[in-house]
């Protein structure tokens, strides 16, 4: 375990690097800039100013290196913090009279009063909590379902499961959502139609404190929303695993020795048809936090998406940086979090 953990870090280090160094030379070939504004338009000096304030002036190559160094290089120094965009680090403790400074990410150049790392402390907890319960509910729905289409196959179950199943693929976030708000926040009226409940501080950084009525009320609609799609590929995918297993020997062979019908599904069938749902949950996972984009702007939840599709339009670099950066890890992470439960549920399986 211990060598598949350092191995997994090394890799990960690797894809960051070429993450971001991919990103970091693309978006600078798009034509236009960061001050490039129809509506407010900057002349020349104005923009030689501010790319010399901001190192755009430089060559690309001093840039990236500069970036890589303001992210990666962790600073402890015992003078105070100055306060200023351009010193703003994510991890900033103080020990005595010493500080600890790691991962600056820059400032925004659209959001011109915050720095990335503000926009990471207030809006990615928000869609990490969004990931979280869409995740949530579509394991809840889709693997019960999947189980309950196997062993009930060709019979009435079965086409009711895999119909819901066919009406969350079939059925976009975009038309959902709408639909969904007219029906419990307007006609009804028994959920808030948008907002989030969650308020800061958040537990570890991006837990919600309070676990109220009015916070899964605020979540119940965009997760059920955004993990409708999710839920339908974990039904179908458990059914076709669940269907091979329970045609294997092994089972022929439990079933045999006299145990029960539900101790041979829950001990033996269901935990080796589970290995190609956990494929999925891991890309599942960094997709539903990462892609909640159009959900957030239905339901008004302030996350990480809006800010990063506007970063795009308004080429602002940092913002672009840090959050594929961030992007990133969470899939690598994810990733090897599926890898180690494999482990668990295949004993054949051995990291090395």
């Amino acid at each position: 375990m211990g060598r598949f953990i350092f191995r997994r870090t090394l890799w990960m280090f690797l894809v960051l690097f070429v993450v971001s160094f991919i990103t970091f030379f693309l978006m600078h070939q798009v034509p236009g800039g960061p001050w490039d504004r129809d509506n407010r338009p900057v002349t020349p000096e104005v923009k030689a100013n501010l790319d010399g304030h901001y190192d755009l002036d430089k060559p690309l190559g001093w840039q990236y290196a500069d970036y890589l160094y303001n992210v990666l290089v962790p600073r402890i120094t015992t003078q105070k913090p100055s306060g200023s965009l351009l010193d703003s680090f994510l991890i900033d403790i103080k020990i005595g009279s010493t500080y600890f400074r790691w991962m600056n990410f820059g400032p925004s150049y659209s959001s011109r009063s915050r720095t990335v790392n503000d926009i990471f402390r207030d809006q990615f907890p928000i869609s990490a909590q969004l990931g979280f319960m869409s995740l949530s509910f579509a394991m809840l729905l889709g693997i019960p379902l999947g189980v309950l289409a196997a062993l009930k196959q060709n019979t009435i179950f079965d086409y009711l499961s895999m119909g819901v199943a066919i009406l969350g693929v079939s059925v976009p976030v975009i038309v959902m959502g709408p639909i969904l708000i007219w029906i419990f926040g307007v006609w009804l009226k028994v959920l808030p139609p948008t907002g989030w409940g969650a308020k800061p501080p958040y537990l570890l950084g991006f837990l919600p404190s309070d676990l109220s009525a009015d916070f899964f009320k605020y979540a119940l609609m965009p997760s059920v929303a955004l993990g409708m799609g999710g839920s339908a590929l974990l039904a179908r995918l458990t059914r076709a695993s669940l269907l091979q297993v329970i045609r294997e020997d092994y089972i022929r062979t439990a079933r045999a020795k006299g145990l029960a019908e539900r101790l041979v599904i829950a001990r033996h069938a269901l935990k080796n048809s589970l290995i190609p749902v956990t494929t999925v949950l891991g890309p599942m996972f960094a997709a539903l936090v990462t892609g909640a984009f159009v959900t957030e702007l239905i339901f008004g939840i302030p996350g990480m998406g809006r800010y990063f599709v506007t970063s795009i339009t308004n080429r602002d670099y940092p913002v672009i940086m840090g959050t594929i950066l961030l992007y990133a890890f969470i899939l690598v992470i994810a990733n090897a979090f599926v890898d180690i439960v494999y482990a668990y549920l295949d004993p054949r399986i051995r990291l090395t």
